[in-house]
């Protein structure tokens, strides 16, 4: 995690840059698949259960490995951790273009290739966030929230640009977006092994496991994680299909107006909330949020013509921006003694609810045979985080010292 003299002389700003695109890259392995949902329905017989079911693989193994790599990462140091959660990546979208045609299960294949690339992915969860936070930057909030949405430029550039690819190779060409998908980690792994890396707690004074575990105010702030997981990715997993299936657009239209714009509202919302989010207002613009994001999701399921649905999505898109990032600077402002453990175990938090909501929304699609259904059993995500705000609005009253049994965390 020290700091080295690089070879081709970058400072923290290539660090940062290729902290940017390492959060495209974790785009690029979450949503490319959605994308596909309905090819894989329609050239493999895959159910909308299953499909669900492979959403759920992704972050489930995104979830362990959040759980399993900070002890990891600690030993091998930020950098290696950083060009191999890259390499992982680039191999699992290669894969996914390729296993479903070589094993004798064209499903097996995909589970197997979005493990393969949830391993990547993962890895970038844990170590994106806490790279950037120990980098010699002023206002931390800011820089977080900036991070956070170029998930939201990812997914912007995945959809466009898989959009182009199947308008001028055929959606039966889908493998090779996945080949030009895997191309932007293998360039920015070699990039990240040259620039130069900062500590984010001194060694041997970071919290542990045990410390953060044993605290409550941790455990509301997994809770909000894994709430705002599962508010942000109920709705942005679905978008595609739900546009194509439940308001009866085309593909084009339906990816260019569910899941692209969906993902510009939510960049936007990260960049206008990152210019003016502190410690001391976050609270309260998630509040807000979670408010507008609760009725986005009744508009989007039941509102009575489809330019009305979208509207929700896109709405909705605008409504989770600041939610992960959001928490994520609570969580660092709590627990100042953090390091790599808090962010691994919040980001573990946001994988469980990334995880379930679209697993959710698939399973009740599948007993229903509406998608609307699915998303509007959505709503009880950011119902339950908004309640979680509050009780830790209430604890947090009191001063970060109060809130935690530990005054020094």
């Amino acid at each position: 995690m020290s700091s080295r003299t690089p070879l081709l002389r970058l400072d923290h700003r290539a660090t940062l840059a290729g902290s940017y695109v390492g959060f495209v890259t974790q785009a690029i392995v979450n949503n490319l698949g959605p994308l596909l949902f309905i090819i894989w329905h329609d050239a493999f017989g895959i159910g909308f259960g299953a499909i669900g079911l492979i959403v759920s693989v992704n972050f489930g193994v995104q979830l362990l490995t959040d759980a399993v790599s900070p002890p990891l990462i600690d030993k091998v140091g930020y950098r290696a951790a950083m060009v191999a959660a890259h390499v992982v990546a680039a191999a699992g979208l290669v894969a996914l273009g390729t296993l479903p045609f070589l094993l004798p299960s064209p499903y097996l294949g995909l589970v197997l290739a979005m493990v393969i690339s949830a391993v990547g992915g993962g890895l970038l969860e844990v170590l994106v966030s806490p790279v950037v936070e120990a980098l010699p930057t002023q206002n931390k909030a800011l820089h977080m929230s900036l991070l956070h949405s170029f998930y939201c430029w990812g997914l912007v550039a995945v959809v466009a640009l898989s959009t182009v690819g199947f308008l001028t190779l055929g959606e039966d060409r889908w493998p090779l977006l996945c080949f030009a998908w895997a191309a932007v980690p293998a360039l920015n792994a070699v990039l990240l092994w040259f620039v130069p890396y900062h500590r984010l707690v001194e060694e041997g004074a970071a919290m542990g496991y045990r410390h953060l575990l044993r605290e409550p105010v941790f455990w509301l702030l997994v809770l909000l994680m894994a709430a705002a997981g599962a508010s942000e990715l109920s709705m942005s997993q679905w978008a595609s299909a739900y546009a194509q299936a439940g308001l009866g657009l085309d593909k084009t239209t339906g990816d260019l107006m569910g899941p692209m714009a969906f993902a510009i509202t939510m960049g936007l919302a990260r960049v206008l909330f990152g210019a003016r989010v502190s410690v001391k207002n976050v609270r309260h613009i998630i509040t807000g949020c979670l408010v507008l994001c609760i009725a986005s999701y009744l508009v989007a399921a039941y509102g009575p013509w489809p330019w009305l649905g979208l509207a929700g999505v896109i709405a909705c898109g605008f409504s989770v921006g600041i939610l992960w990032p959001g928490t994520f600077t609570l969580g660092s402002s709590v627990f100042r003694r953090g390091g790599t453990v808090l962010f691994a175990l919040l980001a573990l938090g946001g994988d469980a609810g990334a995880a379930l909501g679209p697993a959710v929304v698939g399973q009740v699609a599948e007993l229903t045979g509406s998608l609307a259904d699915g998303i509007a059993v959505g709503t009880v995500f950011p119902v339950v985080m908004l309640a979680a705000v509050l009780v830790l609005g209430r604890r947090l009253s009191r001063g970060p010292a109060a809130a935690s049994r530990h005054p020094g965390a």
